[in-house]
């Protein structure tokens, strides 16, 4: 039966008497993912968000449709979703020396937006898109609003598109045009794009439903109605779904791990679970490198004198073991003419240890004071890379030691440190110890990497175990050579059969030679290059590099960057003419070149505290021309998820499957995976097609990470 408008009004004012009762914050209300991944019931989404940093992975299965999600809360009041739909009475493809006997494969992304937060009378109210950029099989849009009473959840929504195929109702914004009471129902097969011109349109229906937070503790009841009647499915037809009430129930075995079972549509049942996480509490117990006492048996031992080298530079070990800090130089000075003694001392060095830079900056503090003479009464800690110097930390030392020995217990160690710039002209002072640059032999590193691949039709999730073996060699000051050979453990990417040679393509072949590339050894020279990197003036960075840049790139560029100390804002610029790389050798080259180059501007917005968006304009690896966005979200414990999309004058059809370049990735710092600190970081992506139009060069060096000091993010 269809709504008439006047049942649509009484409806939504029984609803809204129903919404407005008197009930708690849903502050603790359990939260769990529906089959689609994302916070809701059975099938239909709510109102409700997840605990902010939740980060969960869904599968969910029945006859006819397998289905696998992964999904985050990135905000507050913003949830994201990545689906994959396994429709399991099709095939993948016609042709099997394309996809063998592989069932069919759907993906979706999935966004969500809170409103509204709930109040004493007032519901949650959120709006949510379903195959925000897909292919549109399970494309939908809905309005939905939930309120608590006690121990119970209710939700009322609107939909359209797959949720609102049930047609129970007539869709509200016919009201304002007649563009919105048809839609549009042809297939987008590349997928890929924002239909916008869909959104709202066409046949609507009601959905809603309840969850009960049973007195059993981790149990979960729910009852649904289903906004689709399930009779025109895409590829399956009419499921004959005898009921559009489903119901379920939900277990949550551990903090981790909830287990699912449910009947739907009137005869079929389903069941799955739910893997979680919380990237705001993710930690890691640390082997301690506390710095003991001054005063103390054990304390670091008094220096004899500040101009003795060997006394200086057994004190640069020192701080190297319990504040990470490569010393590189130390100078003593007087800050003014009356001064009788030196009463500064300023210490240039790299942070290599530790990613909580105010730890570090305690720790070296502690291990002076028990170092140097008291007529020192202020520490300056320049941190550099070479002669690019980031920032410094003025300490002063009274009010540090009335913090470390709890002289005033109102006195943090914070109130004793600022950061400044500390001017270029200062760091040719000569000083009473300087470490020389020699060449020695290269450092070595060994670590695994991981890349997979998800949905390829030869087989739906590929993968490639090996290990990065990589060396850096500084000959010179600010000039090193750096080179990463890669090799195997494990891989079925050499089940990777999509060839280029019978592929038509508009644009030059820059990345869909992937096969070649990852199938023609077993080892191989990721990179090699020689990179220069210096300070010309304040606030401005350089960089000038040349070799083999990445697997499939190789050639010379340089990059520019301007960024102000603590400044929530930088622009740099890069260029580079690139040759592309032999996928049948180890270091020759194809007959292809380009000269590819962008201007980038980074920014932290102050009303999105710990995000990072980043914009970049120029020419991309096949010659397109256009925008690449980037933005970052940065968790508590240090993780990072980030998403990107370029968009360039490559029309979709010309670009292919997909419409344009986009993805997905989560920055992991090391640190969180070890008892040891680390400031490195490991990265997991997802990209759902890889397509020549949109690519930017893998630059191994990027000014803008390796000034982070300059305004913490990735190092803080």
């Amino acid at each position: 039966m269809k709504f008439t408008s006047l049942t649509w009004q009484r409806s939504a004012l029984a609803t809204a008497i129903l919404l407005g009762m008197s009930s708690a914050q849903a502050d603790e209300m359990t939260t769990t993912q529906t089959a689609y991944g994302g916070v809701g019931l059975l099938q239909m989404p709510t109102a409700r968000m997840a605990p902010y940093g939740e980060f969960s992975g869904t599968y969910y299965d029945s006859e006819e449709y397998r289905r696998m999600s992964v999904s985050m809360q990135l905000l507050p009041w913003l949830e994201a979703n990545i689906r994959y739909v396994d429709i399991r009475p099709i095939l993948y493809s016609a042709d099997p020396n394309f996809s063998g006997d592989q069932t069919g494969k759907d993906k979706g992304l999935d966004v969500k937006i809170r409103l509204l937060e709930e109040s004493y009378y007032l519901p949650q109210v959120s709006l949510g898109w379903r195959d925000l950029a897909g292919t549109g099989v399970f494309a939908s849009e809905f309005l939905v609003a939930s309120k608590r009473y006690g121990d119970f959840d209710f939700s009322l929504g609107l939909g359209w598109g797959y949720i609102g195929s049930g047609d129970d109702i007539s869709n509200p914004f016919c009201e304002l045009r007649d563009s919105f009471c048809t839609r549009d129902d042809e297939f987008l097969g590349g997928g890929g794009k924002f239909e916008i011109d869909k959104w709202f349109r066409g046949p609507a229906a009601l959905f809603g439903g309840v969850q009960y937070d049973t007195p059993v503790d981790g149990l979960t009841l729910k009852a649904e109605y289903d906004g689709n009647d399930y009779s025109n499915e895409r590829y399956l037809g009419n499921l004959q779904a005898e009921s559009r009430w489903n119901y379920g129930a939900e277990y949550q075995v551990s903090d981790n791990l909830a287990v699912k079972l449910s009947y739907e549509r009137g005869n079929t049942w389903m069941f799955g679970f739910t893997l979680r996480t919380n990237f705001t509490t993710l930690g890691q117990v640390k082997v301690d490198r506390s710095v003991p006492m001054r005063g103390s048996d054990k304390a670091v031992e008094p220096v004899a004198a500040l101009n003795d080298e060997k006394e200086l530079q057994r004190l640069a070990r020192e701080i190297n073991r319990y504040g990470g800090l490569n010393v590189r130089e130390m100078q003593f000075f007087k800050r003014n003419a009356e001064s009788e003694t030196e009463d500064t001392a300023r210490i240039y060095g790299y942070q290599s240890y530790y990613r909580d830079n105010s730890f570090a900056i305690e720790n070296i503090t502690r291990t002076l004071t028990s170092a140097l003479p008291e007529s020192i009464t202020q520490y300056e800690i320049v941190e550099s890379i070479d002669d690019m110097q980031m920032a410094t930390d003025v300490v002063d030392v009274k009010t540090a030691l009335d913090a470390i020995e709890r002289r005033d217990i109102n006195t943090t160690f914070a109130d004793a440190v600022t950061r400044v710039d500390t001017p270029l002209s200062e760091r040719d002072n000569p000083g009473a110890y300087e470490r020389d640059i020699q060449i020695t032999w290269p450092r070595v590193s060994v670590k695994p990497f991981l890349r997979q691949a998800f949905g390829n039709p030869e087989n739906f999730y590929m993968y490639q175990l090996g290990l990065d073996v990589t060396s850096d060699w500084w000959i010179a000051p600010n000039t090193f050579i750096h080179g990463t050979v890669s090799g195997n453990l494990m891989t079925n990417f050499d089940e990777f059969n999509f060839l280029v040679d019978g592929f038509q393509s508009p644009l030059p072949r820059v990345r869909t030679y992937i096969r070649e590339y990852v199938t023609f050894s077993d080892i191989w020279m990721e990179r090699l290059q020689i990179s220069h990197l210096d300070q010309p003036a304040d606030n401005l960075y350089t960089a000038y590099y040349a070799g083999y840049m990445e697997r499939m790139f190789g050639g010379v560029g340089t990059e520019l960057l301007y960024r102000e100390l603590d400044a929530n804002w930088a622009v740099g610029v890069d260029m580079n003419w690139v040759k592309q790389r032999d996928y049948e050798s180890h270091t020759g080259f194809l007959d292809y070149d380009v000269f590819t180059g962008h201007v980038t501007g980074y920014w932290q917005p102050n009303f999105m505290p710990n995000s990072l968006f980043k914009v970049a304009a120029g020419q991309f690896l096949a010659g397109d021309r256009g925008l690449q966005i980037n933005f970052e979200h940065k968790f508590r414990s240090g993780m990072i998820v980030g998403a990107f999309a370029s968009k360039t004058n490559v029309s979709s059809a010309d670009y292919g499957e997909g419409s344009f370049t986009k993805g997905f990735y989560i920055s992991i710092p090391i640190d969180l995976l070890q008892l040891q600190h680390s400031r490195n970081r490991g990265a997991i992506g997802w990209t759902p097609l890889t397509r020549d139009g949109g690519q930017m060069l893998q630059r191994s060096i990027q000014l803008f990470n390796s000034t982070d000091r300059r305004s913490p993010y990735y190092t803080d």
